[in-house]
């Protein structure tokens, strides 16, 4: 079982500092309840790509007022059934504590999680590229919530974008490294991570070797855990328990996490749990700060009823190709140009891409991946085989899979990996 020298999960509110690194009422009508059931699943199935995702649902007028992005009213998101095309929403993880003392004073609003999900045109398939927090970037121009606008920054780090202003930078941030236009987007806080994973019912983890993380502190033995609350929250965050100690290993422990969660939610057990389904709804509804665009309950179906039948092998988790160095007098990531260029005129074309290289030195992968709840034997071979002749000329061939370099890390939602801890723990903050 986990041990941990920091306190259970508790209400928000509650609970030490964390150090920093880095009813429905009855009288309700059947179709409001019907709507509801959907919006629930819609929300469920959404977070079948990443954990932030599960983020965007309006439920009993719960939900937050939107924040507007750049160019961008907020007069709302297209009425169901009109998203044409790929769907490109970008996830943040913010360390700011959301205002909870418990966390202790965080300082300026940090995007240590910054994860871009592209779900392609014809809904098969979907790929999740993680940006390491310390990878430097060129900032432009992002507007202030008074009107005003923070001038452009040279070789900063991409997750001090969030404090200039919010949301809209670090969606403009990454709009201009990758050159894809994001439309949607939306944060989560450490509170927020705690309510989904206990709404989820616990995600299972392995660890190959145990975890010891001094700075949080966070300690987890070497097995198979399920982990909800401030153990979920914990494993996510823990930097110097896993692989070098660098955000690079720490990205693919959260990998690990993420498409363990895929699994879970994907399986028949939590589809068809109305309980399970209507808390993560709920838990979702108070947490999380939506674009203007997600805003919709109508827009979150339709996202949803893109990813529901995409199966396990076709959700790819991508760490964005970069690796340790410097920037001047500044040690962090920087991007590896050519491999990072592939990757994303690839996702940009809307074409699938396969992994070549490892899933990141903060995981080890077992051998046999996860067997997928939509795989079937008849299904399809993969795009990068080629099929044979269709008897009708018209029909058209499915588009080639871009094999990425050796040096992109990442994994599918069908690999099962574990934790490579540090045991003896780091000394860096």
């Amino acid at each position: 079982m986990p041990t941990f020298s920091s306190p259970r999960a508790e209400p928000a509110g509650a609970g030490a500092p964390i150090a920093r690194h880095g009813r429905l009422s009855a009288g309700h009508s059947a179709p409001v309840i019907l709507k509801l059931v959907a919006a629930a699943l819609a929300v469920l199935l959404v977070s079948g790509a990443s954990i932030a995702a599960i983020a965007v649902f309006n439920i009993a007028s719960a939900i937050r007022p939107g924040v507007a992005l750049a160019g961008e009213d907020d007069e709302g998101a297209p009425k169901i059934g009109s998203i044409d095309g790929a769907v490109n929403l970008l996830l943040i993880g913010s360390d700011s504590g959301g205002g909870n003392l418990a966390y202790g004073e965080r300082g300026e609003a940090l995007n240590d999680v910054t994860m871009l999900l592209h779900i392609s045109a014809d809904r098969e398939r979907a790929s999740v590229v993680s940006f390491p927090r310390d990878l430097f970037v060129d900032i432009p121009a992002c507007p202030n919530p008074d009107g005003q606008s923070y001038g452009p920054s040279t070789s900063e780090k991409i997750n001090q974008a969030l404090s200039r202003g919010g949301l809209a930078c670090p969606v403009l941030t990454v709009e201009a490294l990758t050159g894809i236009d994001i439309p949607y987007a939306a944060v989560i806080e450490f509170d927020g991570v705690i309510a989904m994973s206990n709404a989820v019912g616990g995600v299972p983890v392995c660890v190959a070797t145990a975890i010891d993380d001094r700075n949080i502190p966070f300690k987890l033995e070497a097995g198979t855990h399920t982990l909800s609350g401030v153990d979920a929250l914990q494993f996510l965050r823990t930097r110097y328990g896993v692989g070098d100690g660098s955000d690079l290993t720490r990205i693919s422990n959260q990998q690990q996490f993420l498409s363990s969660l895929v699994r879970t939610l994907k399986s028949s057990e939590t589809l068809s749990n109305p309980i399970k389904l209507y808390g993560i709804a709920s838990a979702a509804s108070q947490n999380l700060e939506f674009s203007n665009s997600l805003r919709n309950v109508d827009t979150m179906v339709s996202i949803a009823g893109a990813l529901r039948d995409i199966p396990l092998e076709e959700v790819v988790f991508v760490k964005y190709p970069s690796a340790l160095g410097d920037s001047g007098s500044q040690s962090g990531v920087l991007p590896i140009p050519d491999a990072a260029a592939t990757l994303m005129a690839a996702i940009e074309a809307d074409l699938p891409i396969g992994l070549t290289g490892d899933t990141g030195g903060g995981t080890i992968a077992e051998e046999e991946p996860a067997p997928s709840p939509s795989a079937s034997p008849s299904a399809s071979p993969p795009a990068s085989v080629a099929p044979e002749a269709s008897a009708s000329p018209d029909a058209a061939a499915p588009p080639s899979r871009v094999e990425l370099s050796d040096v992109v890390e990442g994994q599918r939602a069908d690999q099962v990996t574990c934790s490579a801890g540090q045991s003896a723990g780091h000394p860096g903050g």
